[in-house]
């Protein structure tokens, strides 16, 4: 498995916090920024990693914003994510269980940072376990898949 992982100014602390977590449990990953406390945006640093996961580069991605909210909301927007905003033990086993989520979203102004390094763990090692939970997974593939945004513009956002 490997994991992209990238936070705004609101997430810095967190983000190292589940880096030294992934080193320690010998998962390798990809750490996306940001690099200073000055505001960022967070869509210029949730997409990236949304699309990582989406095209296959790395199996699962970590966001991290003050609460969490603006990262799943923009990872959500590209094709193919189920990203999940977790602040508790059993909904990062249960987004794993019956969403088969591959993006896990959090807030450090929400969280602490041992119960983040927790929620991680329990999120990287609790597996799918499909059954009646595979069968409404795809009905989301498939509705998705199925149902095209309406506008042509593309946006290409980038991290400054």
């Amino acid at each position: 498995m490997k994991v992209a992982i990238a936070s705004d100014h609101g997430g810095m602390f967190i983000r190292k916090e589940i880096i030294l977590l992934m080193e320690e449990m010998k998962i390798p990953y990809v750490d996306l920024g940001c690099e200073n406390s000055e505001s960022v945006d967070y869509p210029d640093y949730a997409i990236p990693v949304a699309e990582k996961v989406a095209n296959g580069e790395v199996d699962r991605g970590i966001l991290i914003c003050g609460t969490g909210i603006g990262m799943s909301i923009a990872a959500n927007k590209v094709k193919g994510i189920r990203c999940a905003l977790v602040h508790d033990m059993f909904s990062a086993k249960a987004t794993r269980e019956h969403n088969d989520t591959n993006i896990l979203a959090m807030g450090e102004r929400v969280i602490g940072p041992g119960l983040a390094c927790d929620i991680v763990k329990m999120w990287l090692t609790t597996p799918f376990i499909g059954g009646r939970h595979k069968k409404r997974v795809n009905k989301i593939v498939t509705y998705e898949s199925t149902h095209e945004l309406k506008s042509n513009e593309v946006y290409i956002l980038k991290a400054d």
